[in-house]
């Protein structure tokens, strides 16, 4: 089984994430993981934070000159803004963080819950995304993800977003990692005029796997399903309070001939991921039964606003009872670019482990040896 945890606070001395069950013999690159934690960092909106740090990985185990052992992986990434002992707690709950909940939960202060709850946890899981990518590019599976939606402002999009390296040209050319880099200057405007509103903004983002194989996941338990397991990944991000798998919440809105994706057959495809089963439509998002059908993965999470604000909501002072504004700690306008990177990361991750679940795990040249006689058991079906 292949899978990780993650340790560290948001102004503590390092995050950490622990992986066990990675494959050995696969060669491991720093620099396109430090990319990933780059691109999280950025993004237009983005606060006073991402000045601060600068984001790199330190791969302290589980590695031989380069080679992954087999054994666990422990990758680390250092806070600069090292500050924990010397903050203070916060006397007022920030409504939409889990100031108050936990706080109550635990008995304690809350400063010991929005430390480990902050998104700042999150690079080491988008550190885990990306060396998981790295595993799936040994068979041909690409992950990238976009945003789609920011503001309540739809985001038009180009029609070849399978086209992979394309598309992710176009996004490294947009300020909020948009399809669309001409829609760029509304966006910016957008985020200025709310940031000077001391308010926030949320999106959608999307996240699409192509050139995943048949097979992954299964139907026979509820727990193993894929696409449960996938909206278990995204929903666990931070500030992310909806998950769509395909034509999501739309499918419910149509009747059923406008839904389901016809299957066709064309012999000319039988070397891709298809099979040479074709479909002119993908509402399924890839998935079905809780199994990957050969078409592209299509994953969309809708990410709220970032809680704190700075004209806080109102709030009680948690020793007064007392009414009084929420606290405020430094934070972004718009963080919606980054999650579209922590989205890609966990759904790259969810796809590694059904790929060790399906081919094995114990090393690479096993996996590839098992994923090539699957394909051809497969083309014979």
């Amino acid at each position: 089984m292949l899978r990780y945890w993650t340790a560290g606070e948001s102004h503590g001395k390092t995050l950490l994430a622990m992986i066990d069950g990675f494959p050995a013999g696969l060669s491991i690159d720093e620099e396109p993981i430090n990319r990933e934690l780059a691109r999280r960092q950025g993004g237009y909106g983005r606060g006073g934070r991402q000045r601060i740090e600068t984001d790199k990985v330190e791969v302290m185990t589980g590695i031989w000159k380069g080679l992954t052992l087999g054994s666990p992986i422990a990758l680390q990434v250092i806070n600069r803004d090292y500050k924990l002992e010397r903050l203070d707690d916060l006397p007022r709950p920030r409504p939409g963080h889990g100031d108050l909940t936990g706080a109550i939960k635990y008995l304690g202060p809350i400063r010991a819950i929005l430390e480990r709850a902050s998104a700042r946890e999150t690079a080491v899981r988008v550190a885990a995304g990306a060396l998981a990518k790295q595993l799936l590019a040994e068979f041909g599976i690409q992950v990238y993800g976009f945003v789609d939606e920011l503001g309540g402002v739809a985001i038009d999009r180009p029609k070849n977003v399978d086209d992979v390296d394309a598309m992710v040209t176009k996004r490294d050319e947009s300020i909020i990692y948009s399809l669309n880099p001409e829609q760029d200057p509304q966006f910016k405007e957008l985020i200025d005029k709310t940031g000077k509103a001391g308010d926030t903004l949320g999106g959608i983002v999307e996240v699409r796997v192509v050139g995943a194989p048949f097979g992954l996941g299964t139907h026979a338990q509820w727990e193993r399903k894929l696409d449960g397991k996938l909206a278990q990944a995204v929903m666990a991000v931070q500030a992310i309070k909806g998950v769509e798998i395909g034509m999501g919440f739309e499918a419910a809105r149509l009747p059923g001939s406008q839904v389901h994706d016809p299957i066709h057959y064309d012999a000319s495809q039988l070397d891709t991921p298809s099979l040479g089963y074709t479909r002119p439509t993908n509402n399924a998002g890839g998935l079905e039964a809780g199994m990957t059908n050969g078409q592209t993965i299509v994953v969309r999470a809708a990410k709220k606003p970032i809680s704190t604000l700075r004209k806080p909501l109102e709030s009680v002072n948690l020793e007064t009872k007392e009414t009084d504004a929420a606290s405020y700690e430094r934070s972004d306008v718009c963080a919606v670019s980054a999650a579209s990177v922590i989205v890609e990361s966990v759904v790259a991750f969810e796809i590694a482990v059904a790929m060790v679940d399906k081919f094995g795990g114990d090393s690479l040249e096993e996996m590839k040896a098992r994923y090539q006689l699957f394909q051809e058991m497969a083309r014979k079906r």
